[in-house]
């Protein structure tokens, strides 16, 4: 078989397992597949005839091009947000139910933390901790030694462990959130406002809509009616730890775009402050909520 010939196979044999590295890497099943185009045009053009382990190799190429996507990433991050742009990626044909089963099944909140890691330090945990890629093969494509690229897979790891489940208040309150989220994708207007503190305030920075001003709103019906106007991002969102405590973060074409936080009184949600700001959003520390 010619030596073309038989790359397009290996690379046809193991696409599911390298969209599968490229959607961990980007977040969005979008950019995963460009990412797997991108890399069969240098697959293609590259001399594969001492390649001994296609699969191994097929995934170094597939995680440069992530780890150069990421990078570009970072730095249109604040242009975008601050814009309100939709990135291109959202005017591709991808299946809505199909990239909402995918990333059900890597976990969401899983992709929401994943989006707040440094490039170097997504690709090392990625590829070590749930496709088992060794240290050493990982540090040549970051430019690093295994010691260093041992430590960001580790550094990595503590922000996606989040804490222990949480107890007493701490239990309710992440209670009251993951209601507040399933009454919020379920369009159940009762639900969410049963919820509610009747003094319920909702602060929204101007990034949120956008608006020239933050938005302020007030009373547990205007900010109930407000919930479910936002339905198409609640399905995008996931219970999280926003600075140790029970919120939420939405995801969309693979980045965090807003954080939820919750002031409680009692068992009622008392304050709600929602953060799209580029800066804020920096600032913020988001870990997977476990329990």
């Amino acid at each position: 078989m010619p030596e073309r010939d038989w790359m397009a196979a290996q690379f046809e044999e193991h696409r599911p397992r390298l969209r599968a590295v490229a959607h961990r890497m980007l977040g969005s099943l979008g950019e995963a597949d460009d990412a797997l185009q991108d890399a069969w045009l240098r697959i293609d053009r590259a001399d594969t005839s001492g390649v001994e382990n296609p699969g191994g190799w097929l995934t170094t190429v597939v995680a440069r091009v992530c780890l150069n996507l990421l990078r570009a990433r970072e730095g249109r991050r604040e242009e975008e947000l601050a814009a309100d742009r939709i990135p291109a990626a959202a005017a591709r044909a991808v299946d809505p139910e199909e990239e909402a089963l995918l990333a059900d099944s890597v976990g969401l909140a899983l992709l929401i933390v994943l989006d707040t890691l440094a490039p170097a330090e997504r690709l090392a945990f990625v590829l070590h901790d749930m496709f088992q890629v060794p240290f050493d093969e990982i540090a040549t494509m970051i430019d690093k030694t295994p010691a260093t690229t041992r430590q960001l897979a580790s550094r990595a790891r503590r922000r996606v462990k989040g804490a222990p489940a949480p107890t007493g208040d701490a239990s309710r309150r992440h209670r009251v959130v993951h209601a507040y989220l399933a009454a919020t994708r379920g369009g159940d207007f009762d639900a969410l406002l049963a919820l509610l503190h009747p003094d319920v305030v909702l602060h929204a920075d101007r990034a949120v809509v956008p608006t020239p001003e933050p938005v302020l709103v007030r009373g547990a019906r205007p900010v109930a009616e407000g919930a479910m106007a936002s339905l198409g991002r609640a399905r995008s969102a996931a219970l999280v730890l926003v600075d140790g405590e029970a919120g939420m973060a939405m995801l969309e074409e693979g980045r965090l775009r807003v954080l939820l936080r919750f002031a409680f009184d009692g068992d009622l949600i008392r304050e709600i402050d929602v953060v799209a700001e580029p800066e804020r959003l920096r600032k913020v520390q988001v870990a997977v909520a476990e329990g």
